[in-house]
């Protein structure tokens, strides 16, 4: 499997990056209603998305080698 392949871009890209988008709109969600603990899942949301983008430049440079 490659970066370019596109099983590649929907289990680690896309699936998981949409998984962070509803956290952060969730967040929002609760922000908006005057509950706390929204910016609780803006935070995991964020952390979410960026353990994405983390694991896309680790497995393209595993895959390269």
């Amino acid at each position: 499997m490659t970066p370019n392949d596109p099983q590649f871009l929907y289990m680690i890209l896309i699936l998981p990056s949409l998984f962070g988008l509803t956290l952060i709109g969730e967040g929002l969600t609760k922000i908006l209603h005057e509950d706390k603990g929204g910016w609780l899942s803006i935070v995991f949301g964020l952390m979410f998305i960026g353990v994405v983008v983390f694991a896309y430049f680790f497995f393209s440079s595993m895959i390269k080698s």
